[in-house]
């Protein structure tokens, strides 16, 4: 008699789903609440099963994130989940791996293993949450703190100069770069959703407000009084414009920046088209990093900078290792004799 197993059936998740029992310990007010709302809307949607699901994280406020998501997940050590994530992507690619860090965690003690993975371009995502403070130790300086920051360990004020993080993550030649912010909830929705769409690294850094230890530290790109005019929102294809009632464009004079008002005999057919693709306009909008309070400055740009197709690290290793079994080469003496051999008299 001829059995068959039938196929399982379609389980529609919803965001609570993936929320846990656990109690959120972060302090109220804080901008972490609003990513973990995002990131619960957005997985039930990608088709996934909750089982292939793995959040890593290293140590600092956001690095709690596990404990309240109902997937497999790893509450790893400071600065290490990058590399602890490729491992795990690289043993099993199949899993939909993502890594949530913070700027003090990612950028200082583990800076080496971020620029790392993202040059190997593994098929995860990195979730960068920036509040530009060390906030789980209480208010020191972070690696993307401005400078002149008075905090308790710089009384006088940070002498360091900040990480620029997407201008890092360019250097590193990331395959997908992008920005959103907590208090932009449809925004971070969509840019979660297209790092998860990019097949290799994606590195999506989240301006992320600390209301005890750094409150309003990007409040001129959220408020409504001011984000019109503070902020960029980039769409492949469309000019590069802003303001209130988007009377404002940005033109490039070579690779200089021009403002330029469109109620003031300007034409949208001057402004510069937003590209993805292009790896040298990418660099020029990452360096659109002025400081908000200067009288003179750019908008901050929020979307997609970057995205460009290159060979995943796993997809190549599996190759590597499926020819090494086609060619039958895979003899473990021989490779670990190597080519050149001594004899000893």
């Amino acid at each position: 008699m001829e059995t068959t197993t039938a196929p399982a059936p379609n389980i529609t998740l919803t965001p609570k789903d993936f929320a846990t029992d656990q109690e959120v310990r972060w302090c109220p007010g804080c901008g972490d609440y609003s990513i973990l709302a995002q990131v619960q809307k957005v997985m039930p949607t990608l088709g996934i099963p909750r089982e292939n699901f793995a959040i890593i994280s290293g140590i600092g406020c956001s690095s709690r994130f596990p404990y309240y998501m109902n997937v497999f997940g790893m509450h790893s050590i400071h600065g290490r989940a990058t590399a602890i994530a490729s491992g795990l992507k690289a043993a099993r690619p199949d899993l939909s791996v993502w890594i949530v860090t913070g700027d003090g965690d990612s950028l200082s003690i583990g800076g080496n293993h971020t620029i790392h993975l993202l040059r190997r371009n593994f098929d995860v995502n990195i979730l960068l949450f920036n509040n530009q403070i060390y906030g789980l130790t209480k208010g020191q300086y972070s690696p993307t703190s401005e400078e002149n920051k008075i905090t308790k360990s710089t009384p006088y004020g940070s002498i360091d100069h900040p990480f620029n993080p997407l201008a890092l993550a360019m250097g590193a030649d990331a395959t997908f770069i992008a920005r959103s912010m907590d208090r932009d909830p449809k925004h971070l929705q969509t840019m979660l959703s297209r790092s998860h769409a990019h097949h290799g690294a994606s590195f999506l850094e989240i301006y992320q407000n600390c209301n005890i230890f750094n409150d309003g530290a990007f409040e001129v790109f959220t408020e409504k009084s001011s984000k019109a005019n503070e902020s960029l929102f980039l769409e492949h294809g469309q000019p590069l414009v802003f303001g209130a009632n988007k009377e404002k464009g940005i033109k490039l004079d070579g690779f200089n920046l021009i403002v330029v008002n469109l109620n003031e005999g300007h034409s949208v057919d001057e402004l510069w088209v937003h590209d993805e693709s292009d790896l040298y306009k990418a660099q020029i909008l990452t360096r659109m990093f002025d400081d908000p309070k200067l009288e003179h400055h750019l908008p901050r740009p929020f979307g997609v900078f970057y995205q460009a197709i290159r060979p995943t690290y796993e997809d190549m290793l599996t190759q590597q290792i499926q020819h090494a079994k086609d060619k039958k080469v895979a003899d473990l003496d021989k490779l670990l004799r190597g080519n050149e051999v001594w004899n000893i008299a």
